[in-house]
């Protein structure tokens, strides 16, 4: 895989997350935190050394937005773009903000406490569908890169292929 996975289970590693953790070693090299902001939000640890070394799952930007819409009666739907201002005027900019700088937050919160339990910076690269979104206003994500599950899938094909 390109990886080598330090998990207590590796079976229970998906393997989406670790054809990410190939791709971005690959191309960014180590240590690297891959966040990918789709149905879940993923956030993926590999050491320099190329050792996968696990991370955290939280439910995804979308997967938020449309609980918050199920489960209370009384809010709407909303299109997630960012809010002129982190104080919403009303239901709609309100909630965009709770949930658009809320997971800015959630990203600089997880990627600070990854990187104190490294002992190093790490490099930050972001995916998925809320990547772009959210990159423009997380500072600490240094690198977007929406092909990474692409680039690894390709990548692992390769490495197999050569064998």
């Amino acid at each position: 895989t390109g990886v080598r996975i330090r998990m207590d289970n590796p079976r229970e590693v998906g393997a989406d997350r670790i054809v990410n953790a190939a791709a971005a070693h690959h191309l960014y090299g180590g240590p690297i935190i891959i966040v990918d902001l789709g149905t879940a939000t993923t956030f993926d640890t590999v050491s320099k050394e190329g050792d996968y070394l696990g991370g955290a799952i939280a439910p995804g930007i979308d997967t938020a937005a449309e609980a918050l819409f199920m489960q209370a009666a009384m809010l709407p739907r909303v299109e997630l773009v960012r809010p002129k201002h982190a104080i919403g005027t009303n239901t709609i900019s309100a909630i965009q903000s709770g949930i658009i700088f809320g997971y800015v937050g959630l990203i600089e919160g997880m990627v600070a406490r990854i990187q104190k339990e490294l002992g190093e910076k790490a490099k930050v690269v972001a995916t998925g569908g809320g990547a772009e979104l959210i990159a423009r206003e997380a500072p600490v994500i240094d690198v977007v890169n929406l092909n990474l599950t692409l680039i690894g899938l390709r990548l692992i094909y390769l490495m197999n292929k050569a064998d």
